[in-house]
């Protein structure tokens, strides 16, 4: 299969994700309600039901299944299955909150190259894992192409000054690789 004629596709950015549901009502609620996206207009000329929504730069395509049940199903949360993942920009505010709707969710703190990243799972209604985290401090460094490697990241590599990263490293102490389930 040759994947490396050519190059790469010529993309410009993610436009949406499609996701089949149980309950097309309970998860646009759920989309809408939760996460802040907002439904948009959809074209008429689709024979099957389904809704759009849209907010961070890309949208989610609900499609309802055939055979549908809008009863919820409780599912264990497993932080290394498939999954959307959502920047935020207060932790606590969006866990304070998810507390507030009785959302269950799993809270885990990871170390990687001395900086501390927390994350906070749980499900929407139809047992599809999302993740809100604080990624913006963790460098993305691409792997090497021949001789060169650059470093780039959410926030400039190198901005983040020493007391922020002493902080961090502080309140991280507290909770070092904790793994904290929360039910409703």
């Amino acid at each position: 299969m040759g994947l490396t004629k050519g190059g790469a596709l010529s993309l410009k950015s993610l436009n949406h994700i499609s996701h089949l549901c149980n309950c097309l009502e309970r998860t646009v609620d759920f989309y809408q309600n939760v996460l802040g996206f907002i439904p948009i207009k959809r074209p008429e000329s689709f024979n099957f039901n389904g809704a759009w929504l849209f907010n961070y730069g890309f949208g989610i395509h609900l499609l309802q299944r055939e055979e549908h049940n809008c009863l919820p199903e409780e599912r264990e949360i497993n932080p290394n299955g498939n999954h959307i993942s959502f920047q935020c920009e207060n932790l606590a505010v969006v866990e304070q909150k998810l507390k507030e709707m009785e959302i269950s969710y799993m809270r885990r703190r990871v170390k990687e190259w001395g900086i501390y990243v927390d994350q906070l799972f749980f499900h929407d209604p139809d047992g599809f894992l999302i993740k809100i985290c604080n990624f913006e401090n963790l460098p993305m460094i691409p792997l090497p192409v021949g001789e060169q490697a650059t470093v780039t990241s959410f926030m400039q590599a190198g901005q983040l000054p020493p007391q922020a990263l002493m902080a961090e490293a502080a309140i991280a102490e507290e909770h070092s690789n904790a793994i904290i389930l929360y039910g409703c």
